[in-house]
């Protein structure tokens, strides 16, 4: 990876914005998918967080960083996404990471254990490079 401040950022231009109160962003940074995920996770959008995840036109990605920043709640659809994301990225060699949730959101992650699963990170940035 590059030194801070020398990475190169790609931005897909593919934010969606869903009828509901979510929206996702994509972008990569040094070729690696940054998915940024703004408003509530629950089972209403958990097929549109899986679709950005996993999508269904093309293959999933191996490695994959999400920015939790703006999730200002989340439910158990979104930890069984999140489960599934990293279960199919691990079974390709690679990987899932979390970045910078919201108190909150933090709280869940840790009380069900996912943080023990799938790492998490204060910042995108630290989330690149662990």
């Amino acid at each position: 990876m590059s030194a801070v401040g020398e990475d190169t950022v790609t931005d897909t231009h593919r934010a969606a914005r869903w009828p509901g109160p979510l929206s996702i962003g994509h972008t990569a940074v040094d070729g690696i998918p940054v998915v940024t995920v703004r408003g509530e996770i629950d089972h209403t959008v958990k097929d549109m967080l899986s679709q950005a995840l996993l999508p269904d036109d093309g293959p999933t990605p191996p490695r994959t960083v999400v920015d939790l920043s703006g999730v200002t709640f989340m439910d158990s659809s979104g930890i069984n996404v999140l489960v599934a994301a990293h279960k199919s990225m691990s079974d390709a060699q690679g990987w899932l990471r979390l970045a910078a949730p919201q108190a909150s959101v933090l709280r869940l992650i840790e009380l069900v254990g996912l943080d023990q699963v799938i790492s998490c990170h204060p910042t995108v940035e630290r989330a690149l490079a662990a």
